[in-house]
């Protein structure tokens, strides 16, 4: 085979190639519409907190749920958990009693909820000071029992 049939074969599959990344390569725009769990798994980044992961609102995807805090009688169930955050993010907490009332404190970014046994204590605000914040009962405190309930990290963005 002469040099020219040689070059004419490589421009030939050069083409072929080309027109099959073209016509192969999924579309940006329609298949993300028609795929929910696509979208919501390329929209959504996982963080690690603590011992579960917990996913991460983008812009695209609906906010992940509060984290939830239980008490009984003043106490944590399943111990006192560790929530980790970046700087920056949105943080929103809900914490549940049975006691009739308890005010729920976070330390450092000083917010104070009420939480009783037919309402919940929600937080969300904004974690922008790096650092690691108690949570705590102020019931529990009073009793003369560990206040602690949880740990709020924030790391740095």
């Amino acid at each position: 085979m002469s040099n020219r049939g040689r070059a004419g074969l490589v421009v030939l599959a050069v083409a072929i190639v080309a027109v099959a990344f073209i016509a192969l390569r999924p579309s940006d725009s329609s298949d993300k519409a028609d795929d929910p769990a696509k979208t919501t798994a390329e929209t959504t980044a996982t963080k690690t907190t603590g011992d579960a992961k917990q996913p991460t609102a983008t812009a695209e995807s609906a906010p992940a749920p509060p984290q939830e805090i239980t008490l009984r009688d003043g106490v944590p169930q399943g111990g006192v958990k560790r929530i980790v955050v970046t700087k920056g993010d949105e943080v929103r907490l809900q914490v549940r009693t049975n006691e009739a009332g308890d005010d729920i404190h976070l330390h450092g970014y000083d917010i104070e909820k009420r939480a009783s046994a037919k309402a919940p204590a929600n937080f969300r605000f904004k974690a922008d000071i790096e650092g690691v914040f108690e949570i705590e009962s102020h019931t529990a405190e009073d009793a003369g029992r560990d206040p602690l309930v949880a740990r709020l990290v924030v790391e740095p963005s």
